[in-house]
This record gives structure tokens, sequence and C-alpha cells, in this order.
């Protein structure tokens, strides 16, 4: 089994990821981003588009690294069932790219928010949260200044109807408040899935909650053994 990290010029969390995966067991390792899929990688089983400020986030975050021509060889393989999770910088190219709805844009507050924040498990059937039950709160960190998830009111709706909001920010208690959110998002929303469960964007950082010698929460594992 091995899990893909692509490194775009600007990725910053590549490394973390694969260390991560590894501290849970499963095999991972970096591709850059001009060396496709089809060659460079056997035995294909799960793709992270990992955090950063791919090309310096210059248009718009995730813009250019969604024209990459390695995201074809990714929706390629998301329409084959490999699970394909976008994480902070790769959440925005994950939208940019059509793999998910909407978009992130810039943070209500107009400046990076790095801190840990709660998250409430909303839909507990999916890959990505099948280690957790619903209504389960979390701890994950979240470091972004473009970190707002946004979409139109039509699109917002269907996303509930078909239960692909995975996460929203909330408080300790699990109450979703506009002061337990801390960006701005639409409903709270800070992770979702594509027309397939296996494709996933989140803005919030698992890879940083999955390593106990950080001396921080590990509830991010849950997320991350659905590459397992």
């Amino acid at each position: 089994m091995t899990v893909v990290v692509v490194q775009f010029g600007g990725s910053n969390c590549d490394r973390d990821a694969v260390r991560a995966l590894q501290h849970i067991g499963i095999d991972a390792t970096r591709v850059w981003h001009e060396d496709g899929l089809n060659d460079s990688v056997e035995n294909l089983d799960g793709i992270i588009l990992p955090g950063g400020f791919s090309y310096g986030d210059y248009l718009r975050a995730g813009a250019m690294a969604a024209h990459s021509p390695i995201v074809n060889d990714i929706q390629a393989a998301a329409e084959r069932g490999i699970p394909v999770l976008g994480v902070c910088n790769g959440a925005q190219v994950g939208c940019e790219s059509g793999l998910t709805p909407g978009a992130f844009t810039t943070n209500d507050r107009a400046r990076f928010q790095c801190e840990t924040v709660h998250l409430r498990v909303e839909n507990a059937t999916t890959p990505w949260t099948e280690a957790y039950e619903a209504g389960t709160v979390i701890e994950i960190p979240i470091a972004h200044g473009e970190g707002r998830f946004e979409i139109t009111e039509n699109e917002y709706e269907m996303l509930k109807n078909d239960n692909q909001i995975l996460f929203r920010y909330c408080d300790a208690s699990g109450n979703i408040t506009d002061d337990a959110n801390p960006n701005g998002s639409r409903g709270n929303v800070a992770g979702i899935t594509g027309s397939y469960d296996t494709v996933a964007v989140l803005m919030p950082h698992p890879e940083r909650a999955t390593l106990p010698e950080l001396g921080r929460s590990t509830d991010g594992k849950g997320i991350l053994q659905a590459f397992g």
C-alpha cells in the first residue's frame, strides 16, 4: 500500500503528512507534481494534497496548482475510487480543480489564524470519519489565511441534503456558534466530501494531530486511518 503526498512548489506540509502516515503504519512517499502519477508510483492506494503555499498563493490560493498536469491524474484516480484528501492548501487545490464544490477565500478577520480548534463530526459514515461517532468533538490545529469556506445557497443545501459535510467548527461542547468559527466559513463548515465520499477536503491539519510526541491532541489519526 502506498499513499502519495503530492509536492508542489511552495508545499510545506508534505513531510509532515508522510511522517504522520508512517507513524500509523501506512507507507507514504512524496511525488513532485511534474512527475505525475502513472509512471512514478506502483500500487497507488491514496493521495494527499498537502498544506503550504503552492505557487506562493498567486492569483488565489490553490488556483495555479489546480492547473498542474498531475491534477488530471488525481481526478482519474478519484474516479477509480482511490481515496484523495486535500488539507489546507490542498483543500484549496481540491476546490479550485473541481474535485469538491465551493471555494476557500480570505478569513473574515483578514488575518492568518494559527490555533487549535474544535470540530464536530457531522457524518460518521465516510472513510474519513468512520473512526468517530456522529457528534464527536475532536481537536485539530489550523493554520491559514484563506480558510473561509464559501458556496452558493443552492450548493450548500445540496451539501447538507447529501450528507457531504464532514466537520463543522464548534466549541468544546459541540455547539455550532459564530464564536467557534475561526474564519467565517459558511455554516461553520470545516471539511466536506466531493461527489464520491472517498474524496474529501478540510482546512484543519490532521497530520499535526497524529504524533503523540508533539504533546497535543492525536485526534487527527482517525482521519488519516481512511488510507489504511
